[in-house]
């Protein structure tokens, strides 16, 4: 399997606004090409403006395929542009990982 650990950071006072988008514009057409994230959380310590989300593919052309849709899909392209207009993200890390060869996992990809 391949973990997408997304890391977002807000700009100071932005969190809340941004993540209202998300729900309302965003996450519908998100999970409907990438299914339910395995984690999308908001931390309790560290950096109050950031959220971290992890999505889970069977391999990197999974994820290539699945992503590639959701960035064809209208309603995808209308939040990033509610997004982008509320110009709340300071910067964004992604990092791809693998699970180590002796860890199963009951979590499968939509």
């Amino acid at each position: 399997m391949l973990f997408d650990l997304r890391t977002y950071r807000c700009k100071p006072g932005k969190l809340r606004a941004h993540l209202d988008i998300y729900e309302q514009y965003g996450r519908a057409p998100q999970e409907r090409h990438l299914g339910q994230p395995l984690l999308f959380a908001i931390g309790e310590t560290g950096n109050p403006n950031e959220f971290i989300h992890i999505w889970v593919y069977r391999n990197a052309a999974d994820r290539e395929h699945k992503r590639t849709a959701m960035w064809a899909d209208t309603e995808w392209l209308a939040y990033t542009r509610r997004s982008a207009e509320l110009s709340g993200l300071h910067s964004q890390h992604n990092k791809l990982v693998t699970n180590a060869s002796w860890f199963t996992s009951s979590i499968e990809p939509a």
